[in-house]
Parts: C-alpha cells; structure tokens; sequence
C-alpha cells in the first residue's frame, strides 16, 4: 500500500553475518512446491485457443487448492523468516504503531460518538458521552466479536433520534455481511440478524425499518468466488422475519448490477441508484411522504455518474457529470426534476468536484493536481469563503447533518500525519481537534510533485517524499505506489508503514496515472478498455524519472499496487521485467480473460471491456494480462505476491495463477513467493495485528532483495550491497 530514530533497533551489526553465508543464501535456489499442470483445460476465443492449464487453483474449496495454499505459504513464511532483521523491522514497525487513535465525534440523540484504537487493538472501539464534558463509556467493541480479531464492524446507521442502530459486521474479510439491530440506550439486541448482506448501506425509515442491499447468495461450495449479478434493494421492517422483507428495487424485473437506496435527511425521499458496472448510474426517486407513491425515473442511462446531496421540500440537490466531466450541483423539483429541468447552483470548474453538506451551507472539495482545494456556499448558492488548509493536501469530512453548527474534518498529506479539525460553520474558523500521535517528525522530511511525460506525450503528475538532504546518486531505496483505475483519484495521505522506508534513507512515489479521477472524466476515460495500456505506460514512465533523475536504480527500485493495482504492478512486471528489483502485486487483477466470471467481475467491464466483447477486445486483453503474459525464460523482479483466502472482491484464483505460472517460467535467483492471508479478504477490517505483520513482511522482502544484508537507516553508507 515513519518514526524517527531508534535506528538502532533496525540495525544489525554486519559482524553477525560472514561473507560465505550471505553469498549461500543469495544463490541458493528455491525449492518451489509441486503445482499440477492440466494441459487439456483449453478456451476458445473468437477462433482463438487460449490454454489455462491451471484453472483448477479458481476451486477455491478443493482439498487440493488448500494444500497448495498450506505448501505456498510454507516456502514463503520460511524465506522471509530467514531474513535477519525481520523481527526488527517488526520491532520497529509495533512502536510505531502503538499510538491513540480517536475519530472526529458525531451525534445521535443525546450522545457523542466516536472510534477509538488505544494503539495495537485489532479493531478501533466506539465510545460514547453525553455532551461534550461527559465521562466516554465503551458501546461497541468489535474487538469483542471474535477471539482472533477477524470479525470487523463493516457499517452502522443510527435512526434520526439516535434511538436505534443498526450495524454490520464481516467475517473473515468477506464482503458478505450480517445486520444486527440494537436499541442504543440499552445496547439490547432488538431481533434476530440479518445475513447474506453484501455491498450495502444501511438507510432507516423512521424507527420503523430500513433499506439495505444484497445479492442471491450463490450456490454452496462457492460463496466466496461464485457470479453475484443482480443486486436487489429491499425494505426490512423492524421485528418481523428477513424472509419476509420487501423487494423494492431491482431483481429479475429491473435487473441492475449495483443498486443503493438512502433516505434524504428530512425523511422525504428514498433515492435509488442503479447501475450496471462501476461507472454511471440511473437515478431513482419516490416520495415517501405519500404511502403507496411510485417510484419515478429520473436519469434513464448509465452514461453519467449522479447522486442527491440534499433536499428541501420538493427541492432536490443534484451533483452530477451530464453535460460536465468534471462535475458540477444542479437543482430540480420534484416530480418533474428529469435532466431537462435541471438548474445549475454550482457551475463545473476546471477541477474535479466532491460536494458536500453540513449545517445549511454547501461544501465543494476539489481535486487541483490531485490536492484538496475547500469553499464553502451558501443556499443560493453563492461562495462564501474558501476553507484555508494547513496546506498542500487531502482534506476530507465536509458533511453533516443541516442542524450542525460545526463540523470536523480530517488533513493530511505524505509527511503530515492525519489531523482532524474543528471547524465552526458561521465564522469559517479552523482549530485542531486531534493531533495524531505517531512518532514522526515532518521537519525531518520532505514532499514535492514533478511532472512527467509519458509514451504519448501526456503530463501525469508524481509526489516524491523522501528524508531532507537526499542524495540525488542511484542509490536510494525507492517504492512507486500507483492505482490507475476506476475513477479513484490518489491523493496525498500519511502511512505509518512507510516510515520503515523513509527513515531508512528510502523514496516512496506516488504516480496520478491515467484510469483514475485526478482530472475527471477524461482521464479516467483515457485509461478504460482500449486505452489501459496508457496506464501502464504512465506507471512505466514514472518508473524512468526516477532513474533518470537518480532518485534510485532499477536494482534500488520496487513497485507496488493493489487490487485494480495489482494488475497494474503484474502488467508492468511482465512488460519491463528489467525496470525493477522488486515487485508487490497486491490482491491483484491478474488473469483479465475470466476476471468477470467471479463475484461482481462483471461491473469492472466498464474500465476494462470483457474477452466476449469482440475479437479486438479479446485480443487486447489478451495482450496485456499478467496471466497470459509470463514468459518462459524471462528473469523476472524479485517477486511477493499477497492476497486473502476470503478475498470475495478479487478472488485469489488470480494471485494463485499468476504465483504458479510465474514460479513455472521464471529464470533467475531472485524469489517469486506468494504470501497468502488466511482468514482475511480484500483488506477492509483487516486487523491491526495482521496488517503490521504483512508491511513487515513487505519491507524486509524488498530491502533484503535489493541487497542490504542490513537495513540502510541514517547512515546509508553502512549498509553493505550486493
């Protein structure tokens, strides 16, 4: 996907170590397990033979499938076990983990709420207080819900008179929830749970029920990796059997991929979006002030993306990209608030737009070359102020309920831990809440954004951070994180994980690739389907600054990604084998020919296209899959795949495809391992002791494969390379 000092800890003297035995254990070759090659597993593509021979590693419930999961994870952990200074990167990593965590408060009823992580619990805590003075008193612990800390709190919703909640939680990682409803004062459970929720929010209706959404479950044995196609909204009323709750949306009437329904602040309207894939959405609306009211359409297509800030009275608050690909707040009046009658309130900028609403005003976020730039307006629609930042950074938490008279938001940036903010509405004033306390000093480091040109002239964006005084010789340690997808815009956050690699002398990069929101609609677009190679080639490119600015070297040089990043670091890896040392494919999109045959595959084809499109389709994929693309022969980067067994978004039939073929064709010493997460998924609820464990990992496997027989730490110099 940070301290200072203390580098004694890290560092181990080089005594320990004999030449003869480091050279051993360099050259040593890996005694990969045995993986079973079926040759005969062959598909047809628009007269294409494509061959899978290891098609069986996608039965996520087979014997076999587990043994090879047991023997993988065996090589893995025994390598990364041997390698010296593991346990005090681990050492390190925990102190620095071990600092308070408290989230901005919020009110239901007659009590403040807020999350609290004491340092090293797995699960951060809710507590609460009356008023502001009050003594905070536990709620709900998640810590509670299972003895290994897997169980995480994966949503909750409060009534408007905060006299209920209703909360989900995630076993194991798995994007399949359970629903339990519990009077707040009480902590009494209300009726039996919920089950089989995936992909939802929680929306109540009064005290008297809820909406929430979810997909059928599909058939035993493949509940984690089995097709989920058409997600239905229904409508739980309070108190009565699951069984019997009211499908209000979607199904085999109005079938739609991804469907949510919310209920406006007032209690007017219940707003339902559908939508086919992960871009574009229909709009729905119905007027629940009117028992037995229809449910009208008023966006009829996917082409854009819309959603309803607000309402007041028949008035509705648009944010939407028709007609503006960068966004902009229109109003409409219900029932005739199709597109055609749409006013503007907030006209589009040249910057990507995030809006919105707290306390009776209007709040726009903007991306600007991918920092948060905040400015506050009032009903008319009329800017009031722009909110003044610490500084260059990502800002979130602009939104509350209209009665607020403050808001908190939150801060940050690559050297700024996350600090939230108290913000008075009226007076526009800003004071700190809550000063993160991780052990790191800012002074100490810096952050700065370069542009780059990539393969076709385009200008993408990259933050470089890194300790102050860096030499600019090759020979830094360097990590170049990327994503490139999705419309999902990369902007500047703290991590206490890279404090490991910032302390010891290392660059952590961020490339703003083409496929995410950074610059709107066009962007994203100019990453999707045909064009995704440009997002390779933007990471590629990134890749080469650094070189040639002397930052770092191919052999000091480590990319990362995750998830939709994961197919970026696969596809970079199997194009420029040569441009890194290292590479981190994380819970990765990897075989690009059946990634829409599993869970809600099929709603990525918007970004991706699918095999089945058409032959130059197909042929395109096909060109680029990480899967497909390993070659015999190749020495490829020191390699650590990682992915959770109950991984249900991507299922880890890619990582376990992509690590066999790999481990079949690569010619090299350097390892190609897969590290697999039991009882973990796609990284949501993740708990804090599993989280550290794998950046450990991570950290040791890149710097030992870059050769450092100790870590670098203040004195780069005393480390001995290869």
């Amino acid at each position: 996907m940070k301290t200072k000092n203390v580098i004694t800890l890290l560092a181990i003297p080089a005594m320990l170590f004999s030449c003869n035995e480091v050279k051993e254990k360099e050259t040593a070759s890996i005694d990969y397990p045995d993986t079973r090659k079926d040759t005969s597993v062959v598909d047809r593509y628009f007269d294409n033979e494509v061959k899978d021979p290891y098609r069986w590693l996608e039965n996520d419930t087979s014997a076999e499938t587990e043994a090879w999961v047991k023997a993988q994870n065996e090589v893995a952990f025994g390598y990364l076990e041997k390698i010296p200074y593991r346990s005090s990167i681990n050492e390190r990593l925990t102190d620095l983990w071990n600092y308070e965590r408290i989230s901005a408060p919020f009110v239901r009823g007659e009590y403040t709420y807020f999350f609290k992580n004491d340092g090293l619990q797995n699960q951060a805590v809710i507590y609460r207080q009356k008023g502001e003075e009050g003594t905070p008193e536990i709620f709900l612990d998640p810590n509670t819900f299972s003895d290994d800390g897997t169980t995480s709190l994966g949503g909750m919703s409060f009534t408007k008179d905060g006299s209920l909640i209703a909360y989900q939680i995630s076993e194991g990682g798995s994007d399949w929830r359970k629903v339990i409803v519990m009077e707040a004062e009480t902590k009494n459970i209300v009726e039996d749970t919920l089950i089989d929720v995936k992909f939802s929010g929680l929306s109540w209706k009064g005290n008297d029920g809820f909406y929430y959404s979810s997909y059928d479950k599909p058939k035993d044995g493949s509940q984690l990796s089995g097709l989920t196609q058409y997600h239905k909204l229904f409508y739980h009323k309070l108190k009565t059997p699951q069984a019997s709750d009211k499908l209000i949306f979607g199904g085999e009437k109005t079938p739609r991929r991804y469907v949510s329904g919310g209920v406006t602040e007032d209690e007017n309207f219940l707003v339902i979006s559908a939508a086919t894939s992960t871009t574009g959405n229909e709009l729905y609306i119905q007027d629940l002030r009117k028992p037995g009211s229809p449910i009208i359409n008023l966006v009829n297509n996917f082409e854009n993306d819309h959603s309803v800030l607000h309402s007041e009275g028949d008035k509705l608050f648009i944010q939407t990209n028709l007609g503006a690909p960068n966004g902009k707040v229109m109003t409409a009046v219900f029932p005739n608030a199709t597109p055609e009658t749409w006013e503007e309130f907030i006209p589009e900028t040249e910057h990507v737009l995030r809006a919105g609403t707290a306390g009776g005003k209007f709040f726009t976020n903007y991306i600007v070359d991918a920092a948060s730039k905040v400015y506050q307006y009032n009903n008319q629609g009329e800017m009031e102020r722009e909110i003044e930042l610490p500084g260059i950074g990502s800002a979130g938490g602009f939104g509350g309920r209209m009665e607020d008279t403050v808001l908190y938001y939150s801060f940050t940036n690559y050297v700024y831990p996350s600090t939230t903010f108290k913000y008075d509405i009226a007076s526009g004033e800003s004071e700190v809440y809550k000063k993160s306390g991780v052990k790191f000093d800012p002074e100490k480091y810096e952050s700065k954004q370069v542009f780059y040109t990539s393969k076709d002239g385009t200008q993408v964006p990259m933050i470089i951070t890194y300790k102050k005084g860096l030499k600019l010789d090759g020979t830094n340690p360097t990590m170049l994180y990327g994503y490139g997808g999705f419309n999902i815009s990369l902007t500047p956050s703290f991590s206490t994980s890279n404090i490991i690699l910032l302390e010891n002398g290392g660059v952590y990069a961020v490339a703003n690739l083409r496929g995410g929101g950074e610059y709107g609609e066009k962007w994203h677009a100019a990453g999707t389907k045909l064009n995704k190679q440009n997002v390779f080639d933007d990471f590629i490119a990134a890749a080469e600054y650094l070189i040639e600015n002397k930052y770092t070297s191919s052999e000091k040089l480590a990319i990362s990604g995750g998830s939709n990043g994961g197919l970026l670091v696969g596809a970079t890896m199997t194009q420029r084998p040569d441009l890194m040392q290292v590479a981190f494919p994380a819970v990765g999109v990897l075989d690009m020919l059946r990634y829409h045959k599993f869970t809600s595959g099929a709603g990525w084809a918007y970004d991706y296209g699918t095999s089945e499109d058409d032959e130059e389709m197909f042929k395109y994929l096909y060109g680029y899959s990480p899967y497909h693309n390993l070659k015999e022969g190749t020495e490829y980067p020191a390699t650590m795949v990682t992915t959770g067994d109950h991984d249900d978004r991507v299922v880890p039939a890619h990582s376990f495809k992509f690590a066999a073929r790999l481990q079949e064709v690569h010619q090299g010493k350097d390892p190609v391992l897969i590290r697999i997460e039991t009882n973990a998924g796609h990284g949501a609820g993740k708990p804090t002791d599993k989280i550290i464990q794998e950046q450990v990992d991570k950290w040791a496997f890149m710097f030992w494969n870059m050769g450092y027989k100790e870590l670098p730490g203040e004195n780069p110099e005393t480390a001995i390379r290869q």
